[in-house]
């Protein structure tokens, strides 16, 4: 018997937006990552963003009237009936999770196609997935990919070309359905890890719904003027981090976890940073946004590229990984990296406080930065003289963390806008699923593997039985949002809530 042709369809899901908080295309680099390595492969592969649909979809219509749901959420996207003539033609759908409050959207869609198409072979993948295996086979998934998935999603193509009912059993880094009621997870391997990221096809970008994200201009972070067009796109130029931070699933990708260990830090080389950064000025791109997790955890191979992508002529924000730690040498501004950041084309950087205590960033945060000993207020002074635009990142909510220490917090917040911070957000602590964090959750009984996956956010305090309530980890993140920023920047942010029509 031959080969039959196969279709692979990406969709990111609709999103779902609690009632004030801000509307954003999820718009990941899993589609983009994972459509380049099928179209290597000779795959006919197509994505699909139902948040802002594609030509003939009402974009604006869309994200100014969000449709209520069950669950109290508002819903920014195409309708089920949209999602269903887009799927028609595809054998595989591919539909990521790799943020928890993700999690009902993606289901939804994964209920609502199986029902229509009980033939067609859905695929999952992302840190949230591979951490609720069981319900993601009940809700209909045939596969989830366990790790980084450019070659996993090769392999289960093949196996759908060989047959309509497909055999995964020797596959690496998958887990399926057993046909008794369970998951059979095939782990992965050390060599099925991508050590040499320039091997990794380019991502299609150009797959992507670029003119209507440049139209929407919501991107990750930052602030642009209103009513214009913002031609950005994503890119990563390293994968895993040199830090293991409780709160964060990389934390956890280690030897001998189901993901294997693709938390290990490592880097494209230049040529290949600079060949994406051509590719994506091809497609019109002007802005970029890194979302490394640590883009400078090498540190003269991040000065060494920086140089290198000087008159590249974008510019760049990064969103993620800028360690503060990295911007310092001997606890005083490093120059000599803010010098380059600002030759190479970054205009905004956000930078991860986290939090004003020491104890919590040794016990949490992999003790990367000693916040007695840095001098924050020179950094900051010295980043706005190089023009930068720089937002600040705080934490709190931890099990043991004391009302001091959140008040040490907030009043560390406080010092760096006067400083001239441009912007400060305010983040409860969220246990995800992956993290270690939420293993340490579970253990102490703060939080049930019962939990509600619309919770899984920074607005909201999930974890029971910590030294600070819930109710007054909400009121406490919400009055410093609000207390802490300027009018600009508050304005700029409400003009994207979501609000019912």
């Amino acid at each position: 018997m031959g080969l039959r042709d196969v279709r692979v369809l990406l969709l990111y899901p609709p999103v779902q937006t609690a009632p004030g908080a801000v509307c954003k295309p999820n718009g990941s680099l899993a589609y983009p990552n994972l459509a380049g390595a099928l179209r290597a492969h000779g795959v006919d592969v197509g994505i699909f963003d139902a948040c802002v649909g594609a030509d003939g979809d009402p974009l604006e219509e869309m994200f100014a009237k969000p449709v209520p749901m069950p669950n109290g959420f508002l819903r920014t996207g195409v309708s089920d009936e949209r999602i269903l003539e887009v799927v028609a033609d595809a054998d595989i759908v591919g539909i990521t999770s790799i943020f928890t409050d993700h999690e009902t959207m993606v289901l939804r869609c994964a209920r609502l196609i199986r029902e229509a198409y009980p033939e067609k072979i859905l695929v999952s993948g992302g840190v949230n997935a591979r951490s609720r295996l069981s319900r993601f086979v009940a809700a209909g998934f045939d596969a989830v990919c366990l790790s980084e998935g450019e070659r996993t999603i090769v392999e289960i193509v093949e196996a759908v070309r060989r047959s309509p009912r497909p055999d995964f059993s020797a596959i690496h880094g998958v887990a399926f359905p057993d046909g008794d009621g369970g998951v059979r997870i095939n782990p992965t391997r050390s060599q099925d890890v991508v050590w040499d990221l320039d091997e990794l096809p380019m991502p299609a970008w150009d797959l992507m719904p670029n003119p209507r994200y440049w139209k929407i201009a919501r991107p990750h972070t930052g602030t642009y003027e209103p009513g214009v067009e913002l031609r950005y796109a994503q890119m990563m130029t390293s994968l895993g981090c040199p830090f293991h931070c409780a709160y964060c699933h990389i934390a956890g990708e280690q030897e001998g976890s189901l993901s294997g260990p693709i938390g290990k830090f490592r880097v494209k080389s230049d040529e290949r940073v600079l060949a994406e950064l051509d590719t994506l000025k091809g497609l019109g791109v002007q802005h970029v946004f890194i979302e490394d997790d640590s883009l400078l955890g090498q540190k003269r191979r991040g000065l060494r590229l920086l140089r290198r992508i000087q008159g590249a002529g974008v510019t760049i924000a990064d969103v993620n990984g800028i360690n503060i730690l990295h911007l310092l040498k001997r606890w005083k501004p490093d120059h000599e990296v803010l010098e380059a950041l600002a030759a190479a084309g970054f205009t905004q950087i956000s930078l991860p406080f986290e939090s004003g205590n020491l104890r919590i960033l040794r016990k949490y945060a992999s003790n990367k930065l000693n916040i007695e000993m840095a001098d924050i207020k020179s950094l900051i002074i010295a980043m706005k003289e190089y023009g930068f635009r720089i937002y600040g990142t705080y934490m709190m909510g931890y099990p043991d963390e004391t009302m001091e220490e959140i008040e040490r917090t907030l009043q560390l917040a406080r010092d760096h806008i006067s400083w001239g911070l441009d912007a400060a957000s305010f983040l409860i602590v969220v246990p995800l699923p992956g993290s270690p964090l939420y293993d340490m959750a579970v253990a102490g009984g703060h939080i049930t593997e019962d939990f509600d996956p619309d919770t899984m956010n920074i607005y909201r305090a999930n974890m029971t039985g910590t030294l600070v309530p819930a109710q007054v980890l909400e009121e406490l993140r919400s009055r410093a949002w609000h207390e802490i920023n300027r009018t600009g920047w508050k304005d700029a942010k409400k003009a994207w809530a979501a609000l019912a029509s």
